[in-house]
């Protein structure tokens, strides 16, 4: 049986901040939760943690997930949601000037397409917030 072709949502951004700080927001419970869900995230590999948003009428408000790598200011990968399993991955490269952060949402499948485009909307919108939590920590 042939494997199925999946799609992936992609930001990517030049942050004028060092990778360690970008890190930081990425992987510290309370900064996740200033730019993205409520969470009781740690970076250890195999952990199982919650996002947590408010619920609404097409969705319970959990995204259950769980830590596949962990490479300091480098390299985090976590899986998002139970059902719908797609695979979230966090690079971080230094530039001149600060980090490039890509973010890959990974293994959308055909049928999911509205997922995949609440995902790109979403993310675009986290990132945005992820950028002003930057801004105001040292």
């Amino acid at each position: 049986m042939a494997e199925e072709e999946t799609c992936s949502v992609v930001v990517e951004r030049i942050l004028p901040h060092p990778p360690q700080k970008v890190w930081r927001a990425l992987t510290q419970g309370p900064l996740i939760e200033a730019w993205l869900m409520a969470n009781d995230f740690e970076p250890v590999v195999g952990h199982r943690f919650n996002l947590r948003a408010e619920p609404n009428p097409h969705w319970n408000g959990v995204v259950d997930c769980e830590v596949l790598a962990v490479e300091p200011h480098q390299r985090l990968v976590y899986t998002w949601g139970a059902g719908i399993q797609t695979v979230v991955t966090f690079t971080l490269t230094p530039v001149e000037g600060g980090t490039r952060l890509r973010m890959v949402q990974s293994g959308f499948r055909p049928q999911e397409e509205n997922n995949r485009r609440g995902a790109e909307f979403g993310w675009s919108k986290f990132i945005g917030s992820l950028e002003e939590v930057l801004a105001k920590i040292s």
